[in-house]
């Protein structure tokens, strides 16, 4: 028997995989972001028995089918393949890419899904202090919950006005939120360190703060409501999006539109100018 090559080795879904995770790291890819794409590859390769290599567009288009997946979720996992074997194709996995022409998945335009101020109000009035401090970081400042989640005392400072929390987002941007001063001295309360310290050492996770909000919110509401809420609110009192997306720490204000509620009356309002 012929020794195992490192070319053998890299035919194999494991190694494969693990190469192209670190390749990942170089890239600067959040370890968040680079799990969910192993996710995907590793459930790929235990759907199609067969390496790398042998898979070919139709594989990938019967595997993609087969699944009752969101648009979402559909698209993320296009977005995975294609990133695997582009990155395979040109490392010398892979004569060509097998992923590089799935079809485009689109997306319904979502509508937006606002937490109703009464449920806010109600959820502020109810809580404990840890709940009411994360319940205000996503009904006021529009922070997701892993943001919420890592946030630290020390990630107050000044900037050209007031008070702003440091927040590292999605692909590691970092933004300034503003802070409105009842929420300082909230934050200023807090011991130094995480404002949501776990037992086990560290911060909670996204997860089991999520829990918490959810808990003192009726219904299927939840942390990504009051985000909603946040930027709904604070575009009905601007008008101005760009401000809103800056907020929301948004690449495109295309997202941040799908997250701003317009005002009650102003649809018709406009269509009362248009008949006029």
């Amino acid at each position: 028997m012929r020794p195992v090559t490192a070319i053998d080795r890299r035919m194999t879904w494991s190694s494969a995989i693990e190469e192209w995770s670190v390749y990942l790291a170089a890239a600067g890819a959040p370890a968040s972001t680079r799990a969910l794409r192993v996710y995907h590859l590793t459930r790929l390769a235990g759907d199609v028995g067969r390496t790398p290599r042998a898979v070919s567009f139709d594989v990938l288009v019967t595997w993609l089918a087969g699944h009752d997946w969101a648009p979402n979720t559909r698209r993320s996992y296009r977005s995975s393949l294609r990133s695997f074997y582009g990155w395979a194709m040109a490392t010398g996995l892979v004569a060509e890419s097998p992923a590089h022409l799935l079809p485009p998945v689109r997306i319904p335009r979502a509508r937006p899904r606002p937490a109703p101020e009464a449920a806010y109000r109600l959820a502020l009035s109810t809580s404990d202090d840890r709940a009411r401090l994360a319940i205000m970081l996503a009904g006021m400042c529009g922070l997701r919950r892993g943001e919420i989640a890592q946030a630290r005392r020390e990630d107050l400072e000044p900037d050209l006005i007031g008070l702003a929390l440091r927040v590292a987002g999605k692909g590691g941007h970092v933004r300034l939120v503003p802070v409105p001063d009842a929420l300082v001295e909230m934050i200023h309360a807090c011991p130094d360190g995480w404002l949501f310290p776990s037992v086990h050492g560290g911060h909670l996770t996204p997860h089991h703060l999520g829990k918490i909000v959810s808990f003192h919110l009726p219904g299927d509401l939840t942390t990504h409501t009051l985000r909603h809420r946040c930027a709904t609110v604070a575009y009905a009192a601007t008008r101005d999006l760009r401000a809103v997306q800056e907020l929301l720490g948004h690449a495109k204000p295309e997202t941040t539109a799908a997250y701003t509620a317009v005002p009650d009356g102003a649809v018709r309002k406009a269509m009362q100018h248009a008949a006029a």
